[in-house]
């Protein structure tokens, strides 16, 4: 299910992913370890907001340059 603020987020920046059954395929984790990887703070560039976790791949992947 899709809301219009999400697609609008998703227009402004697309580097931007959303949940963590969506982030964990960037992290090479099922979606319990990503979600557990978030929770402890352990993801470069992943912040929670408002109860749903965001991923910003570009500070992401720079973290490994």
């Amino acid at each position: 299910m899709s809301t219009s603020s999400e697609n609008a987020a998703s227009a402004v920046d697309p580097m931007i992913v959303w949940e963590a059954k969506n982030i964990a395929p960037h992290l090479g984790r099922t979606t319990k370890g990503a979600f557990n990887a978030l929770e402890s703070g352990r993801v470069p560039g992943a912040k929670k907001i408002a109860g749903r976790w965001a991923l910003n791949l570009a500070v992401y992947h720079a973290s490994f340059a």
